[in-house]
């Protein structure tokens, strides 16, 4: 097979200072609880380095500053994440503290339909108290329920799930990193037995081989495609994606796949590799189970029914297997495109599967590799007390829940005895009148969540809805009837944890304004007024918490009790997880490490599992009336999800269209009479959207994308789940299109 040289093109635009306000902003403190504003712990022109707050890469950033305040950044030169790159939005990340639509002090509702109104944190604390506990009391403790997220550091996390829970009887809650992660997380814990994906992101330079599924790398993780473009070994870079995406531009080989043909793909390949011989008998002997199975249920994915589905012809497949199997060390990573499935669970494990099977695991340059979406999900996965038990415990686990009330010091009839309820299941709670109160913090649901206008309608439905965030104009705020002013990112102090398993150091380097707190802060002043201050007696500061949570890992896979202090951290430049005391000495040699070398998974025998399942019809397909299917994904590497950050930087408006678009085929749009920045009327079953017409040839025929940044777009996606993870399905839903001249764009 030739080989082939491959320019790759950097994304990384010059470095650029950015202009902090000339004046410092006057802070009101609420000195009546005690929580007011702590000085920055830096010298007045001091340089730190701190994590990025936006996605899961976790790079690190150093902070300038003058006269105390936090004025320019640079990329950290010599952080093992990012090695001095930064993308656009990193370098960004000091603009959207500055925006002037920041929450800065509390505000009521006073009434439905009126403005929300100033009060002081008193008012707003009796008010958040007195309404909750009247719901509770009216139709139980399972009415209040909360929504939280990815974006948060660790110990907050740690702290509002263990508060709701077992502070305030709120039994279900849960993530909007549901909406990235969900998938994965089964996945791992079905195939290894624990969540733990085994990667570290050397791995993109030592591998010859890279396989990216459903993964638009170059523009949702800029910093992880600099990685790749770092690799020493001319790498063949294998694209799976229905999009000919920026990053199957850039590829040696892409693999137009029909949406969600996905299943149907991998095991007509998993078929080939076998019947090929690319299959590593020892590996399987040795250390995985369930593969005689999984053998005889490949069988019948022929090549010419792979076609048929996927679109992919057999000569095509063959030499896909060919890579794969003459590959040293190959690499597997997949993001949303697979995550967002409706059987995203079985397609994440199929992955799994081949990975086992050629035995590309435990190596350096292999892995099954799941990519996070958020800045703080891997956190959010161990920690947040939601639909796991801190420290990747087990509600339904007598023994977990014994060991969890001993470290905290609490009754162990204070936690339950079974995990919350998904997203989407609190959000179907509200419509079925079994919630009637919700606590959303630092997400704007209002504008993610899938089939948005039911999610809205959920919120108009409730009795009393509280929303904890920096900003007062999110589109979840406009249903608030509590608004908590929250501080964000480099406003306050704690850990967040990437994608590949590394604890990094987020650090207070900007006062918050007004009398904005810090969520920690937040839920001490609610611990307080709730009642419950004696079962959090000790959860006084973050790093605290974050000691406790060292000691809820011990033991587990996750183990972190190798970590004594935010200073090591500092210190090591982050520490993956798990960090035993033994491991410590080895950090200095040894900073990039990945799981599962020797062998030995987290099941009680130690072996992986084949995990697999016959393909499922998706829940909506497309008909004559809806005959295009529509996708959903990151538009560019300048926005992050609803743009609540990102849209207050005028650089970043300027990389990306300010109003919605969906790309469309050129030969669908001749059909159809639409040309290039024409309106068009893009129609579901739900609601109707008016974009621009961006032709391109970059979609297949029979296919649209429009970006999730958009308002607009989640009001035509469909509300379909993953059995398994109960993660929505936004890469699929039918639609019609057609030309809409006279009508503006939405």
């Amino acid at each position: 097979m030739a080989t082939k040289q491959v320019t790759l093109k950097k994304l990384i635009p010059p470095i650029r200072q950015w202009e902090g306000p000339k004046t410092q902003r006057l802070v009101r403190t609420p000195g009546d609880f005690g929580l007011g504003q702590v000085p920055v712990e830096m010298k007045p022109d001091a340089t730190t380095n701190v994590i990025c707050g936006f996605c899961s890469t976790g790079c690190g950033l150093n902070i300038h500053m003058k006269d105390g305040q936090a004025v320019s950044l640079t990329p950290t030169t010599d952080y093992p994440v990012n090695m001095g790159m930064a993308c656009p939005k990193g370098w960004e990340a000091l603009t959207p503290l500055q925006a002037n639509d920041r929450a800065t002090t509390p505000m009521i509702r006073e009434q439905r339909g009126g403005k929300l109104v100033a009060t002081d944190w008193h008012n707003a604390l009796t008010e958040f108290t007195t309404r909750f506990k009247r719901v509770q009391k009216e139709h139980g403790k399972e009415s209040v329920a909360f929504i939280s997220t990815g974006q948060i550091v660790t110990e907050e996390m740690a702290y509002l799930g263990a508060l709701a829970k077992f502070g305030m009887g709120i039994k279900h809650g849960d993530g909007n990193t549901r909406q990235c992660m969900a998938t994965a997380v089964v996945a791992y814990k079905q195939s290894f037995g624990f969540d733990a994906p085994p990667y570290t992101y050397q791995d993109f330079e030592e591998s010859d081989v890279i396989v990216l599924v459903g993964s638009n790398l170059c523009i949702a993780h800029p910093i992880m495609w600099q990685r790749v473009e770092r690799n020493q070994n001319n790498p063949e870079i294998i694209v799976i994606d229905p999009r000919k995406t920026e990053t199957a531009v850039a590829a040696t080989q892409h693999y137009p796949i029909t949406p969600k043909s996905d299943l149907v793909f991998f095991y007509g390949l998993a078929k080939i590799l076998l019947e090929k011989n690319y299959v590593d008998e020892a590996f399987l002997e040795a250390h995985c189970e369930g593969y005689q199975e999984f053998y005889e249920h490949i069988q019948k994915f022929t090549l010419d029914e792979v076609e048929q589905c996927s679109g992919i012809t057999p000569e095509q497949m063959e030499y896909l297997a060919e890579t794969i199997g003459n590959g040293q060390r190959v690499s597997f990573w997949w993001t949303m495109g697979i995550n967002q499935g409706h059987e995203a669970v079985r397609t994440a494990q199929a992955i799994i599967n081949i990975a086992l099977m050629t035995g590309n695991i435990g190596r350096p340059g292999t892995g099954a590799n799941s990519i996070t979406g958020q800045c703080n999900a891997m956190g959010s996965r161990l920690f947040s007390n939601t639909t796991g038990l801190l420290g990747g415990h087990d509600f339904a686990n007598a023994q977990d829940r014994e060991k969890v009330a001993d470290i905290l010091d609490i009754d162990v009839s204070l936690i339950p005895d079974a995990p919350s309820m998904a997203y989407d299941q609190i959000v179907n709670g509200i419509h079925d009148g079994k919630i009637k109160g919700l606590w959303v913090i630092a997400t704007n649901g209002a504008h993610s969540w899938i089939h948005q206008d039911r999610y809205k309608e959920a919120m108009e439905k409730l009795d009393y809805l509280v929303v904890q965030d920096m900003y007062t104009t999110t589109e979840t705020v406009e249903y608030a009837d509590l608004l908590l002013p929250a501080a964000g990112w480099a406003e306050k102090d704690g850990t967040f944890i990437n994608s590949e398993r590394r604890v990094g150091l987020v650090k207070k380097v900007a006062k918050a304004p007004g009398d904005a707190l810090s969520d920690f802060n937040i839920f001490r002043l609610i611990t307080d007024y709730w009642g419950c201050r004696d079962a959090f007696a000790s959860w006084t500061s973050p790093e605290k918490v974050f000691q406790l949570l060292t000691k809820l890992s011990e033991g587990q896979p996750c183990d972190i009790s190798g970590i004594k202090n935010y200073q090591q951290i500092d210190a090591q430049g982050g520490i993956q997880w798990p960090c035993l005391p033994q491991d410590v000495a080895g950090l200095n040699k040894d900073n990039q490490r990945r799981l599962f070398g020797d062998g030995r998974f987290y099941h009680t025998n130690q072996r992986a599992k084949f995990i697999f399942a016959d393909p499922q019809q998706v829940a909506e397909p497309t008909d004559k009336d809806f005959s295009m299917i529509l996708l959903t994904g990151r538009g560019s590497s300048a926005q992050w999800h609803t743009q609540t950050r990102t849209k207050k930087s005028a650089v970043l408006r300027k990389l990306y269209p300010q109003s919605i678009y969906v790309e469309i085929h050129p030969d669908d749009a001749d059909d159809l009479g639409i040309k290039p920045n024409d309106l068009v009327l893009v129609k579901s079953r739900r609601a109707g959207v008016t974009a621009t017409a961006l032709v391109t040839p970059t979609v297949q025929r029979g296919q649209l994308f429009m970006p999730m940044h958009y308002a607009k777009a989640n009001q035509l996606t469909m509300g379909s789940f993953d059995p398994y993870s109960r993660q929505p399905s936004y890469k699929f839903c039918a639609v019609a299109v057609m030309s809409a001249v006279n009508t503006s764009p939405s």
